[in-house]
């Protein structure tokens, strides 16, 4: 029988900027408004990043805990932090937030890579910020850093220290590997959640063909019964790679962070219109969507009364 379905969405990230879409939540009113639309739309992981004022990323835990709170009186769904953060931030940086909340989840890039977001310069945007396009540009010679002594002290602070278990990005086949040696090492134990992503700038491509290689090697690698594999696609190719993700025995991923739009050429105007498409797919392939609880249960989290917010 075909598992249910986890579906996480990613709530506003830190790699489009305000001028991009009006829908983009930015406020802590905002994100935590748009969180639990998107769970009420049958999200059942929320991965949250915070933003200024302005719409640039920020790891401030004061602005997480404006909208955690909330978040976790008005849904039931697990919540996920990053330890991404944003371009620029020192590992520390990116690690406050989920320091201080003690979450259910948290993100973990398993390596150094480039991320390169100046393509988004070619379009013709009147930019609302100066921060904008300095951003993007700064992405031209930048590695997103996440060496084995990063990554292993993110999972003492975090999984040892707090209970945290991870959404482990892997953005290329070497990023499985990566995860590999920390299994070998006792580091990470099953079951585990591995989120393959395609069509960053830097990483591997949105080919199926890739899709179909990540997954044979995440089997072979950690063996199907010890690990949840989760599938998300950036931009254009979101939907369709998810899906394609679902029918393979999947769960997805989906949010603003991801992808700004719903169809071709339309924005999406909230988490929770792609959040009730893509269960709306899975539902018509006759497969469920996983509950919050269910969600719990496979990943083995520590529980939403264990957090610190």
């Amino acid at each position: 029988m075909a598992k249910s379905v986890i579906i996480t969405c990613a709530v506003t990230g830190s790699i489009h900027v305000p001028t991009m879409s009006e829908y983009l939540p930015i406020s802590p009113n905002e994100v935590a408004e748009s969180a639990i639309a998107a769970a009420e739309a049958g999200a059942s992981i929320l991965h949250l990043h915070a933003r200024n004022e302005d719409g640039s990323p920020t790891p401030s835990a004061d602005t997480f805990l404006e909208f955690l709170p909330r978040i976790k009186q008005s849904t039931d769904a697990v919540v996920n932090i990053t330890t991404g953060g944003g371009h620029g931030m020192t590992l520390e940086e990116r690690c406050e937030g989920a320091l201080r909340a003690s979450p259910e989840m948290t993100s973990l890039n398993m390596g150094s890579m480039n991320f390169g977001l100046f393509p988004i310069l070619d379009k013709p945007f009147e930019w609302k910020h100066k921060w904008e396009p300095e951003y993007l540009e700064m992405t031209r010679d930048f590695i997103f850093r996440n060496t084995f002594k990063d990554i292993e002290w993110v999972l003492k602070e975090l999984g040892e220290g707090h209970g945290v278990r991870f959404e482990f990005e892997c953005y290329d086949m070497g990023h499985l590997y990566n995860l590999a040696h920390f299994v070998d090492r006792g580091l990470v134990k099953p079951p585990f959640f591995v989120q393959t992503i395609f069509g960053i700038l830097g990483g591997i491509g949105a080919d199926i063909e890739n899709l179909m290689h990540m997954r044979r090697m995440a089997n072979k690698l950690f063996g199907e019964e010890n690990y949840e594999w989760s599938i998300l696609a950036a931009g254009r190719h979101q939907m369709g790679f998810v899906t394609t993700g679902a029918i393979l025995g999947g769960n997805v991923r989906v949010g603003l962070e991801d992808s700004l739009y719903i169809s071709k050429g339309e924005l999406a105007k909230s988490n929770a219109e792609q959040v009730s498409k893509i269960k709306h797919i899975v539902e018509d392939l006759s497969l469920e969507v996983a509950t919050p609880t269910e969600a719990r249960e496979r990943l083995a989290l520590k529980g939403g009364d264990q957090v610190a917010f």
